[in-house]
């Protein structure tokens, strides 16, 4: 069993890869040096090491961008192009497990429907321990980011990776009066008086 973890977003450019990163943090995220929290839920939570520009466009090796002991868990743009099989290359080696969407078509792609395109790169992955799924990038983005967080869930408890954020009793209040505030005014959508 494999005690490393890589999702990898495999697509071209402008496929919709940092997209998929953005929505998965829920925010606005870049390429970092540390690694970082990635909530799969409310209150738990798995470090990761987000790599946003693929190691390909930059025209980089993959360990340029790790710089510390090996991440447990890292998140990978691949950049769909011959040279994306050095960086699988170095996470089958080092001991990691790849989960991969590729994003076929991807978002600005002028298709509707997958192409493949025979430069090895499927076998590539599918030679190596991994899972990879075809994901059209033009449909809602929403499905594919919880399968991302069920997926890495499942990974993570089944190594004792996840971690818990502490709430506080005055944060349950909190969110239960903005729960009861948020019904109150949608009950008062309704109200036809």
């Amino acid at each position: 069993m494999k005690e490393n973890l890589m999702i990898g977003m495999l697509g071209g450019k402008k496929s919709g890869k940092s997209y998929t990163w953005n929505a998965l943090f829920d925010r606005g995220v870049k390429t970092g040096k540390n690694l970082r929290r990635l909530y799969l839920n409310e209150t738990e939570y798995v470090k990761v090491f987000l790599i946003n520009d693929s190691p390909e466009k930059r025209h980089k090796h993959i360990e340029d961008f790790i710089k510390f002991e090996r991440p447990r868990i890292i998140l990978c743009s691949l950049q769909y192009v011959k040279q994306v099989s050095d960086t699988i290359s170095y996470f089958a080696k080092n001991d990691y497990s790849m989960y991969i969407h590729y994003l076929n078509p991807g978002f600005y792609d002028d298709y509707d429907s997958p192409l493949f395109y025979d430069i090895r790169i499927i076998n590539n992955i599918l030679s190596s321990n991994s899972v990879l799924c075809i994901r059209n990038a033009k449909l809602e983005l929403d499905e594919r980011v919880q399968e991302i967080k069920d997926f890495i869930y499942g990974w993570a408890k089944s190594r004792d990776l996840l971690l818990s954020k502490k709430i506080h009793k005055k944060d349950i209040t909190k969110q239960t009066n903005k729960k009861a505030n948020k019904n109150t005014n949608q009950a008062s959508i309704f109200d036809t008086e």
